[in-house]
């Protein structure tokens, strides 16, 4: 590590050195939360269920109001059956997270 002197009197690091600490932090708080380079954050199969059941609860309301909107009742029935669908995937993933799955 080379320092120098600077005109106030106090020593510095030269721009390598600090280039060199800021990457052995950023590498370090890269580790300590789990993170590796290159490889993707996956999600618990508990919290996807939660997720995609959110959506096809959203998806099948959206469904049901075009259904009445249109009066078109085979969609307002479909969304009703998506809903329903997304309410239980996502008490299934609430169950897998509370059981540890």
């Amino acid at each position: 590590m080379s320092r120098h002197n600077s005109a106030n009197g106090f020593s510095t690091a030269d721009k390598s050195d600090e280039e060199a600490t800021q990457k052995d932090y950023q590498l370090t708080s890269v580790k300590d939360r789990g993170y590796t380079r290159g490889r993707s954050i996956t999600m618990k199969s508990s919290m996807k269920d939660q997720a995609e059941g959110k959506f096809h609860k959203v998806k099948g309301k959206l469904k049901e109001i075009a259904g009445k909107l249109s009066r078109k009742p085979e969609l307002e029935a479909g969304g009703k059956d998506e809903k329903i669908a997304g309410k239980v995937q996502e008490k299934i993933g609430q169950v897998e997270n509370v059981l540890g799955k």
